[in-house]
Formats: C-alpha cells, sequence, structure tokens
C-alpha cells in the first residue's frame, strides 16, 4: 500500500476540504458518542446540553465567543508560522509575555513621566505585547535560520522559561500589593480596559480586533510579496532559494507576525477579560491554538469559525456535564478526535491508497 498524489483543480481541491472537514466532525460526534454512551449517559441529551450550554442563548454565545476571542489569535499565530513552515510551538509562552509587557506599560498609575493619554498609552501597550510575542519567537527563528537548532524544542522550551519567569514577576516586581498575598499582578488602568459588547456580559470588542486580525492576516497572505513568499518557502524551501526569494528576512518576519499575534492575544486577554495577570490566566489557548490552525486547513478566514467550534465545545461542556453527568474533559477528547480525523480527511483529499 503507498499514497499517490490527486490531481485536482483548485477549485475541487478547496470543496473536497470544506467537505472533508464537515465529514471529519460527523465522525468525530459518532465516536464520542460511543463514549457518551461508555459513561452511562443518553447521547441525544448529552449533545443537546453541550450545544445548548455553548450556542444555545445570548448568555452561551457571549461566553463561547470570550473564550474564542483569544483562540483566533493564537490559532492565526500558529496559521502564520506553519505556512512557512516556522514549527511555532511557543505561543502559550508569547501570551504570557504579551500580557506581562502589557500589564508593566499599562499599569503604570500615574508615576512621574508616565502620565500619558489613554489612547497614546493604549497603543503603547499594545505595541509593547506584540514586541515581547515577537521578541521570543524570533529568538527561536534565528536559532534555526543561522544555527539550524530545532524551533519546536526552542518554543516548547521557551513556554516554561517564560512561565517561571512570570511566577517571579507576580511575586516580586510586579506583585500587586492589594491582592493579600495573593500572586497577581497589579491591575491596569481602568480607562485601558476594552468596552463590553454586550450588557451584563463578559463579551469585549476584543473580539473585533481578533476577527479584523484575521482579514488582515489573510490579506496579508493574498496580496504582499511577503505572503507569497513565505507560502513559497513553506512550500519548498529549497525553490525559494533558488527563485531568489529572501529566506531568512521571510524567516524573520515571519516570526514577528506570529509572534506578535501571541502576545496581542495575551493583552487583549488583560484588557478585555482579567485586568490584571496570574498563572492561570490561560487555560491553554497557545496550545488549542495549533488545533485551531489544523483545522482551519492554515486558512486565516477559517480560523474564525474552528475557533468558535472549539470555544463552544469548552464551554458547552460545562452544561453537559451538570445536565447528564458526562466529565467535562469529553470536550477535549471532541477537540482532539476532530483535529485526527480534519488531518486524515485532507491527506485523503490530497492522495489515494494505492494497494499493491
Amino acid at each position: 500500500m503507498r499514497l499517490e498524489p490527486k490531481s485536482a483543480h483548485a477549485k475541487s481541491q478547496t470543496r473536497a476540504i470544506a467537505l472533508a472537514s464537515l465529514s471529519a466532525i460527523a465522525f468525530t460526534l459518532v465516536i464520542v458518542s460511543l463514549l457518551v454512551i461508555w459513561a452511562g449517559a443518553p447521547v441525544f441529551a448529552a449533545y443537546v446540553a453541550l450545544f445548548k450550554g455553548g450556542f444555545g442563548d445570548v448568555f452561551a454565545w457571549s461566553e463561547t465567543l470570550t473564550r474564542a476571542t483569544p483562540l483566533i489569535l493564537t490559532g492565526l499565530a500558529a496559521t502564520v508560522a506553519f505556512k512557512a513552515k516556522l514549527w511555532n510551538i511557543g505561543a502559550e509562552g508569547q501570551l504570557y509575555a504579551g500580557a506581562l509587557a502589557a500589564v508593566a506599560v499599562g499599569g503604570l498609575h500615574g508615576g512621574e513621566g508616565f502620565d500619558l493619554a489613554t489612547p497614546l498609552l493604549f497603543v503603547l501597550m499594545i505595541l509593547a505585547a506584540m514586541a515581547a510575542g515577537a521578541a521570543l519567537l524570533m529568538f527561536a527563528a534565528i536559532l534555526k535560520t543561522w544555527g539550524r537548532v530545532d524551533e519546536v524544542v526552542v518554543t516548547l522550551l521557551m513556554n516554561f522559561i517564560v512561565l517561571l519567569l512570570v511566577s517571579w514577576m507576580l511575586d516580586g516586581p510586579m506583585k500587586d500589593p492589594t491582592a493579600m498575598g495573593w500572586p497577581q499582578s497589579v491591575a491596569l488602568k481602568p480607562e485601558l480596559e476594552l468596552t463590553k459588547l454586550i450588557g451584563q456580559t463578559r463579551l469585549h470588542t476584543g473580539l473585533l480586533i481578533a476577527v479584523s486580525a484575521s482579514a488582515i492576516v489573510w490579506a496579508i497572505f493574498r496580496f504582499t510579496t511577503f505572503g507569497f513568499a513565505a507560502r513559497a518557502v513553506g512550500a519548498n524551501v529549497n525553490a525559494a532559494r533558488f527563485l531568489g526569494l529572501p529566506v531568512a528576512r521571510t524567516a524573520m518576519l515571519t516570526a514577528l507576525l506570529s509572534g506578535g499575534l501571541a502576545g496581542l492575544a495575551g493583552a487583549i486577554e488583560v484588557a478585555g477579560r482579567t485586568s490584571y495577570v496570574t498563572l492561570d490566566m490561560s487555560p491553554g489557548y497557545g496550545y488549542s491554538g495549533i488545533v485551531i490552525a489544523m483545522l482551519a486547513a492554515l486558512n486565516p478566514l477559517a480560523v474564525v469559525p474552528a475557533a468558535i467550534f472549539v470555544a463552544g465545545m469548552l464551554v458547552g461542556a460545562d452544561s453537559m456535564s451538570r445536565a447528564v453527568g458526562v466529565p467535562t474533559y469529553i470536550a477535549d477528547v471532541i477537540v482532539a478526535v476532530s483535529l485526527v480525523a480534519v488531518l486524515v480527511a485532507t491527506m485523503l483529499t490530497r492522495y489515494r491508497l494505492r494497494w499493491k
């Protein structure tokens, strides 16, 4: 048995990938149904509770979209890097670095020399967060480009280094003196916090920023020379180098954009939801971004529905657990199985099995 590439037009290939994604989700629901039965719960009632908890009313949608906001940005960070074959596994650390930088700028409460206008301070806060995330990934990209060091190992280990740095900062220089010993940073200025989109909910305008970032990233890869160079390097780095494309510069720009998006996720999470940094601020948004990028087939526009789907499963799992007694971990199973199913289905749209 061997794999042979299929010859197909671009439009038919796009339709096949879309159909494969839907088939993979249907396959996932069938597999998870077996686990629900094994847990002794009614399948139909479990799925009703799952989807109602994630998408059943305005409050459910607000919680899902609030959870989806950082996931869109980390999904975009992974999409940008993976398109250029820069395997960024460090979005979690880049998110925390961005959050810490945002608080470092936005938490300076009117000290001498820091009495800046709110719009300017907000822009500086966002730029600092994006710069912090970009710096981490550019360090890995430099080691890969000129030192031949595996970026997977570097970015993965940087996650732990950043978390240790955050822990030290929260117990040291940036500790909130009013937190009664709880390890958290100082809070942002209230005027730097993002406004709510819906009253009495946690949904904030960071969602609009994340969706806009998705459109901007799509346009970059569609219409700019950098986007063409990144796609070319990702397709075949030796061919790109032979054509005279700036491979090293493309890697640096890719790291700048990818890490910046992950750092922006940290700033948006602080400004829109928490107001300060804690060690449990992110329940794995950076790692989930990899899943979302794969579910979206590295399409920046498809990242948005993929993030909403993952967020809906995570939010709805709590309602399902309360309604039928199924463990909330089944949401993680849904996300993991759907990822594997989408990868296999996508592979089968591009290759056929040939039996010998």
